[in-house]
């Protein structure tokens, strides 16, 4: 196959880019892609069949794998969405979980339960209280001095943070 034509096909193919796509920046970008993906591959074509045939079905493709490849995309003209794309390293997760777990192994037993049932198990503080066998205020207190406790340990400033104080 020569450059000859390649060039020769062109319009032919500007023609066809623009019935898929509807506009002429989109189908001369995809022309432009045509071609250099046929010159990329000009060993698989053979010499005396339809070059045309062979140019519009690499056109085609391109423009369906295009199309597939933009419904997966997000439009994110302010980086919203790209900004919250982000992932903390694992090494320093793993020390905080580390930390928390010391931290709440030195809470005394009766805080370190209440808190683990009312925050982690989301038992309310009444079916703390029942399952303890203590008064609701007594949950309620020993919730909140161990909320206190932890956060001392941990470094960290409740008031801060918007937890109730």
């Amino acid at each position: 196959m020569a450059r000859d034509e390649l060039i020769a096909a062109i319009p032919s193919l500007r023609a066809f880019a623009i019935s898929l796509c509807g506009r002429t920046d989109q189908a001369d970008d995809l022309v432009q892609d045509t071609l250099v993906k046929a010159w990329g591959n000009i060993a698989t074509y053979t010499p005396g069949t339809n070059l045309l045939a062979w140019l519009f079905t690499i056109l085609r493709n391109s423009f369906y794998s295009q199309l597939r490849k933009r419904r997966r995309e997000v439009e994110d003209v302010d980086g919203v969405h790209s900004g919250a794309l982000f992932v903390v390293a694992n090494q320093v997760e793993h020390i905080r979980m580390r930390e928390f777990q010391n931290a709440l192994g030195k809470l005394p037993e009766e805080q370190r339960e209440a808190l683990i049932m009312v925050g982690a198990a989301g038992y309310s503080y009444e079916e703390t209280a029942q399952i303890c066998g203590c008064a609701v205020g007594t949950v309620k207190s020993r919730v909140n001095r161990a909320r206190r406790k932890l956060a001392a340990l941990l470094g960290e400033d409740l008031a801060a943070s918007g937890a109730p104080e």
